[in-house]
């Protein structure tokens, strides 16, 4: 199985990075794995403007080819002010004007999040588990990590016990 996996947020020192790369450490060795940067899908701010005089944005094709390419996608969603980060939305909307397409195409996924907070990014992960199916995902399960800097370790990645099973529980559903 071909697993294509991204953190919802452009920061280099993104804990929503840290968290699927862990997850993903889980899986290795069992799947084919690409990891993407959403830094590497920048794209001018969406508007109808944009689309009418220039068409949709290459990088915004780019990225749909690597969902139609994998068969699954793991996605750990930054929460900025209680909802998607800017640059992830920015990508979900240049890839939605993509004619005769979902934006997900179809495929499973399996919705993480994290924060510094108690939330541990609940608010995103509603609004992606009731707004995702619409745009052509089909979710298989959701994992919320709160309180980073407690619970997870750069060198053991998630320290709370509990979290941990919790997780490999829904990364047993791939």
């Amino acid at each position: 199985m071909k697993i294509l996996a991204f953190a919802g947020s452009s920061s280099i020192h993104s804990i929503n990075k840290k968290l699927v790369k862990f997850a993903l450490s889980q899986l290795q060795g069992q799947h084919e794995i690409e990891l993407l940067d959403l830094n590497d899908y920048e794209m001018p701010i969406y508007s109808i403007d944009k689309e009418t005089s220039s068409g949709i944005h290459p990088l915004a094709l780019q990225f749909a080819a690597k969902i139609d390419q994998c068969d699954l996608i793991i996605v750990s969603l930054a929460e900025h002010n209680g909802a998607y980060s800017t640059a992830f939305k920015n990508i979900f909307d240049w890839v939605s004007r993509i004619s005769g397409r979902k934006v997900w195409g179809g495929k499973n996924m399996i919705l993480m999040a994290t924060s510094p907070g108690s939330r541990g990014g609940l608010s995103v992960l509603e609004i992606a588990k009731n707004k995702f199916p619409n745009s052509g995902a089909n979710i298989l399960g959701t994992f919320s990590l709160p309180n980073f800097e407690q619970n997870f370790s750069e060198d053991k990645g998630i320290i709370d016990e509990n979290k941990q099973l919790e997780l490999l529980s829904v990364l047993s559903l791939i």
